[in-house]
């Protein structure tokens, strides 16, 4: 019999394994994934300082492998400036641990969102409204991250009515999580919730992130644009109902 004071260990690399495989395949739903299952067991800001590291390494390895990073930042820097300056702004909230009703608001906007989508016509934005719409999505995403420490709402829906291609999406993703996730690191530890220690351990996750990531980019490889579309919102929908149901039972 396994040994009960390993379990926490392998429970954390299982969680990481399951949430690389998400990113891997829909290029997001890391942190989601690993701040849903983490939280059964241990508190949001702790949980939240487990997946800074592996986040990071995915989120990098996803920014580095898309073809269009120049025009990319480029395009959506106002939105990164945001998303940085919210985050960090933002990061009180995490910290304090009273998260549950700004997470039972992500997961509702995530549910509405991918709903609304698969059931009705795409969402587009005029290219005239891009500069005025991307600092405000920026700042906004911040604020969520920082209350809540999932980066989707609402950088994912924006991103995506952008009408990028596949892998520029996957890329544009990867860029807005990158930052993200600087910013919350930022954020705990300038609030005292993130130590050279929690570094360390949070390091222990890459391994199965990565293994994950590599596996959830050879499924998606092989999925057609059109099936890829409607399996990333389906995730985005069984996300959405997983952050309701884990903050209001």
């Amino acid at each position: 019999m396994l040994d009960v004071a390993l379990w926490p260990i392998v429970s954390i690399g299982l969680t990481f394994f399951l949430a690389g495989i998400v990113k891997g395949v829909t290029g997001m739903g890391l942190p989601t994934v690993a701040m849903g299952l983490l939280g059964a067991f241990m508190s949001p800001v702790a949980a939240a300082g487990f997946l800074i590291v592996p986040s990071f390494v995915t989120n990098l390895w996803q920014l580095a492998s898309g073809p269009s990073f120049t025009a990319l930042v480029s395009r959506l820097w106002l939105m990164m400036l945001g998303v940085g300056l919210g985050t960090v702004a933002s990061s009180s909230v995490l910290v304090s641990n009273n998260t549950r009703w700004t997470t039972v608001g992500l997961g509702a906007a995530l549910v509405i969102y991918a709903g609304f989508t698969l059931l009705a016509r795409h969402l587009s934005v005029p290219a005239r409204l891009e500069k005025w719409l991307s600092p405000l999505i920026g700042l906004t995403t911040g604020a969520v991250t920082g209350g809540t420490g999932v980066f989707v709402i609402p950088a994912v829906p924006y991103l995506q009515a952008l009408g990028l291609s596949k892998d520029d999406l996957i890329q544009g993703l990867g860029l807005s999580f990158t930052i993200s996730t600087v910013a919350l690191a930022v954020g705990l530890t300038w609030r005292g919730a993130f130590q050279l220690d929690d570094l360390a351990m949070s390091s222990l996750a890459i391994l199965p992130a990565m293994a994950g990531m590599w596996l959830g980019q050879a499924i998606r490889s092989r999925v057609s644009p059109a099936a890829f579309r409607r399996w990333f919102l389906i995730c985005l929908l069984l996300l959405g109902t997983e952050l309701i149901l884990r903050s209001v039972l």
